[in-house]
């Protein structure tokens, strides 16, 4: 097991979570460790059995996924969380991916894409379905110029090169993407990365993403 991706399910839904763990434990790479059936007990399964994923619904009773994400990602080294759930609303997504979510997947996703969202997430990458990558470009197209103003003002926190990291990567670049255009390593660019995390107070590269969009710079 210690090679496969520790993953924590959560929905309301017994017959939902029945037939994720079914499915999932089936994949090779992933080991299903828990499931919750509310954003309380995610969060305390998340303390208990530190998984490295957590696949998290958004409408559920005592607190829902949204909130349960920001609890989980205010943890010290949390693990990453991919929503997948039936609500494709643009105010769902935004409000998931700046609560820290790293993915989001609609529930009709196949099979094979929710075990790559989550094996991506484990590996620090941000997965979003194709319909939600157009949703989010349209919404934050169309945010506000004191969105814009505070986002500028946040980067420009940031030394230049870490600037040019988080562009790179706001743009779709791989860390080796991003590395090979402005020719630095690749430990350098995380490096760069982590530090411009730490100064934005932000959890992924999603909501990276986001800030520059929002500063209208990608």
């Amino acid at each position: 097991m210690s090679d496969r991706v520790r993953l924590l399910l959560v929905d309301d839904d017994p017959l939902v979570r029945a037939g994720l763990t079914s499915m999932l434990t089936g994949a090779p790479e992933l080991a299903v460790i828990g499931a919750a059936g509310n954003g309380r007990e995610a969060v305390d399964l998340v303390r208990d059995l530190r998984p490295d994923v957590v696949l998290m619904d958004i409408g559920m009773p005592v607190m829902d996924g949204v909130a349960a994400t920001a609890a989980i990602r205010r943890r010290p080294a949390p693990p990453e969380v991919v929503m997948l759930t039936t609500f494709g609303s643009d105010q769902h997504l935004l409000d998931a991916l700046r609560a820290g979510a790293s993915g989001y997947l609609l529930k009709d996703a196949a099979p094979v894409e929710i075990v790559t969202a989550v094996v991506k997430a484990a590996s620090g990458e941000s997965v979003l379905s194709p319909q939600s990558t157009r949703q989010l470009m349209g919404l934050v197209g169309g945010e506000p110029d004191l969105r814009r103003a505070a986002a500028l003002t946040a980067l420009g926190r940031l030394t230049d090169r870490e600037r040019d990291v988080v562009l790179a990567v706001a743009g779709g670049q791989s860390n080796a993407e991003a590395a090979a255009a402005l020719q630095l390593g690749v430990a350098t660019v995380k490096t760069h990365l982590a530090n411009a995390l730490a100064k934005l107070q932000l959890s992924n590269r999603v909501q990276l993403a986001l800030l520059a969009h929002d500063a209208d710079l990608v």
